[in-house]
């Protein structure tokens, strides 16, 4: 199938391209490079610097290469800047898919897998996380994913053939298997490179925000999902998409791990011992989070392959110990 990939030099986006590409797709990856990097694009795909809200360049773009799938990562993906910068973020996130959605009507392309978040659940009172649990947005980010769903709705009732999957992350790590291509965010705010930078000596001490919560360890508990994954589950929801179908999965491992457990990975599979600082508890940071990602396996036949969380760090740690500097290394 021909696919576009939005957001396809970031850290999930370029990951999908890579495998779709391996199993046989024909790949355009589009991304405005803000914060993506051009060398994380696999060389088997056809690649163009394009911001969303360029309408008419995506609509041509989708007729001239016959597009039968959009996958849609294009986002800005932190919390506490959505906080600070609520505009920025409803502008990208949720008008910039709108844009995307009105290029995908002139073009006549009626699938798409999109990328959306566990941060619409908010903070949910019972585990594990199911679909049906009620959608409570506790920042702009995760607003400005439920409004796509909301949008996709809409627009799937208003075009019968229309369909697509709203795939919810829950928290995403690890790294391509073979080390060719990894994670690479300025700032980084993801505690698997940051415990990583630490181990390597980039970083002075790595801070656990807080040691109090009503968990085993008193650390939060979060479910980590390895980005390849991610990444296989999105191709098999495009696969199955039929006709007008409005889909809502889970994807996580269905356990989590606290930060006092993944630090003690990390100090395992490097070595190093990790200077750790303890901070006050994040505002808005719930205690535990993690899904329930039964309904997609019963679906589709999609199971995480990584639930060891040794597993997922040494994936991390095979490619941030030879790009110590990101997609900047020079090898």
């Amino acid at each position: 199938m021909n696919v576009l990939v939005t957001g396809g030099a970031g850290y999930i986006g370029s990951h999908a391209v890579k495998q779709l590409v391996q199993t046989g797709h024909r790949v355009i990856a589009i991304d405005n490079l803000y914060r993506g990097h051009r060398e994380a694009v696999d060389r088997g795909a056809s690649f163009h610097p394009m911001d969303l809200m360029d309408t008419d360049r995506l609509a041509e773009l989708l007729r001239q290469h016959e597009i039968g799938c959009v996958m849609h990562f294009a986002a800005l993906a932190y919390v506490g800047e959505s906080v600070t910068q609520p505009l920025r973020y409803y502008r990208n996130n949720t008008a910039g898919a709108i844009s995307l959605l009105e290029a995908m009507d002139r073009a006549g392309v009626e699938r798409m897998v999109f990328s959306s978040t566990c941060a619409t659940y908010g903070e949910p009172r019972e585990m594990p996380i199911v679909e049906t649990t009620p959608q409570q947005p506790i920042n702009p980010y995760g607003w400005t994913k439920w409004y796509v769903e909301r949008i996709l709705k809409d627009y799937a009732a208003a075009n019968g053939r229309f369909s697509f999957v709203a795939l919810r992350y829950f928290n995403v790590a690890g790294c391509a298997a073979d080390g060719t291509i990894g994670e690479d965010h300025e700032p980084e705010t993801h505690i698997v490179p940051l415990l990583l930078l630490t181990a390597l000596g980039r970083r002075e001490k790595f801070t656990v925000f807080g040691t109090d919560y009503p968990t085993p360890d008193g650390t939060c508990i979060r479910d980590y999902v390895h980005v390849e994954d991610l990444c296989s589950a999105h191709i098999a929801a495009m696969e199955a998409l039929q006709p007008g179908d409005q889909r809502f999965y889970n994807l996580g491992i269905g356990r989590g791990y606290s930060v006092k457990e993944v630090l003690e990975s990390a100090r395992r599979v490097t070595g190093a011992k990790i200077a750790v600082d303890d901070g006050a508890r994040r505002p808005g940071d719930p205690a535990v989070l993690y899904a329930d990602a039964g309904k997609i396996g019963r679906e589709l036949g999609w199971s995480a392959r990584y639930t060891d969380v040794d597993a997922i760090v040494e994936t991390a740690w095979n490619w941030l110990r030879r790009h110590p500097d990101g997609y900047a290394t020079r090898t």
